[in-house]
């Protein structure tokens, strides 16, 4: 018996595994060989393609593709209709599934609504993608960027409220008091 709920009209194909607590809403496809972890929320019309790894509490909101070559670890939230890449220069009479390129999503990252992810640029966990951001490199853990190409306009605590440095190079979070350390060029939290 199964530990997840899929609606009567999503397709679910076999040789994927689902994690207990799992919901699957209505005509997303999940396709074989894809692994999801516990208590992820797969919303309306979403795919999930072969090979793709999603970790435990992964959000998904409507009408997101997820290709392969994407995988995403714990907590990371993928807002409505945002999109991924998995072939940087794809052309219909020329097969380039060999060539596929591979994205990571770092634990607790945000991808806003509308937002594109070039394939081969990994996200890096608590990072903060604007709505409708189009990412063509690299994006540090908490960062904050947007626009397109998307930019670093700043930081992001693990609760998504921007971070505002000191002198001494570090912030704190208005809603958990968690502090965060600026040193060279990079945020880590200050245990």
């Amino acid at each position: 018996m199964e530990e997840y709920f899929a609606h009567e009209t999503a397709v679910i194909d076999d040789g994927c595994t689902i994690g207990k607590g799992t919901k699957i809403w209505h005509f997303s496809h999940i396709m074989p060989l894809c692994t999801i972890g516990e208590n992820c929320n797969i919303g309306q019309n979403v795919v999930v393609s072969p090979g793709v790894v999603l970790g435990k509490n992964v959000k998904i909101q409507n009408n997101v593709s997820i290709y392969e070559g994407v995988t995403c670890d714990d907590d990371v939230f993928l807002g409505p209709s945002m999109v991924f890449t998995n072939v940087i220069n794809p052309r219909s009479a020329v097969n380039r599934k060999s060539e596929y390129l591979t994205t990571h999503v770092g634990k607790g990252a945000s991808i806003g609504a509308n937002a594109t992810i070039v394939c081969g640029h990994n996200i890096g966990p608590y990072a903060f993608i604007g709505a409708g951001a189009v990412v063509t490199k690299e994006v540090p853990a908490y960062a904050l960027v947007v626009g397109n190409p998307a930019r670093q306009m700043g930081w992001m605590s693990e609760y998504g409220h921007k971070l505002n440095f000191t002198d001494q190079n570090v912030a704190r979070c208005e809603e958990s008091g968690e502090e965060y350390l600026l040193e060279n060029q990079r945020v880590s939290k200050i245990k």
